[in-house]
């Protein structure tokens, strides 16, 4: 089951205290971007937000959970938890402080 466009605005609504957040569709199912970096996935109406060191310190004990078949365990947010904006936009920033910038792609030489 895919992901309804509804839920996704929501949980970006919810996230704007985190920065530049932005939802791109992506295999069906959408990436969420904080400043240019992917923190999260939106599959099947749930949220997965990439583990980091920094993220589980602030939010305790999570469970983890692959957001689709052959994936990486990522946290699990429950949808209740959608309802806390700063919480969730809280947990983003932290997120994406921790993680890298993506790698430039080449430019296509034709």
């Amino acid at each position: 089951m895919a992901s309804t466009q509804n839920t996704v605005e929501f949980i970006v609504e919810q996230m704007t205290g985190a920065g530049t957040v932005t939802a791109r569709k992506m295999f069906g199912e959408y990436g969420i971007y904080c400043d240019g970096k992917i923190v999260a996935l939106v599959c099947d109406d749930k949220l997965f937000v990439k583990p980091t060191a920094a993220g589980k310190a602030f939010a305790g004990k999570l469970k983890e959970a692959p957001a689709y078949s052959g994936a990486k365990p990522s946290f699990f947010i429950a949808a209740e938890k959608w309802d806390d904006p700063e919480w969730l936009s809280q947990l983003i920033k932290i997120t994406a402080a921790e993680l890298p910038m993506p790698k430039k792609k080449p430019s296509r030489k034709i």
